[in-house]
């Protein structure tokens, strides 16, 4: 059984139209395709992209925590820890 569907599934764009190193939008994280054909899909693959996007978005900022973690180190602090 489908479930009805009373609200139309907005776009998750939100103004930032620029492509990072993978054609991911930096915005709001939709293929170069998700952003052209998002109004001719249905509302199935529209929750499916939000959901994608949810998950680029989420592998970005672990990325960006790792690497902010990684220089907040200084060389004696991994020295350091590499003994315990």
């Amino acid at each position: 059984m489908q479930q009805l569907e009373f609200f139309e599934i907005p776009s998750p764009c939100i103004g930032v139209c620029e492509a990072n190193n993978k054609g991911y939008c930096k915005g709001c994280f939709r293929s170069r395709d998700e952003r052209l054909y998002w109004l001719q899909f249905s509302d199935t693959d529209k929750r499916q992209v939000v959901r994608l996007c949810q998950q680029r978005q989420l592998r970005v900022l672990k990325a960006k925590a790792a690497a902010s973690h990684n220089a907040a180190q200084t060389p004696d602090e991994s020295e350091q820890s590499g003994l315990f």
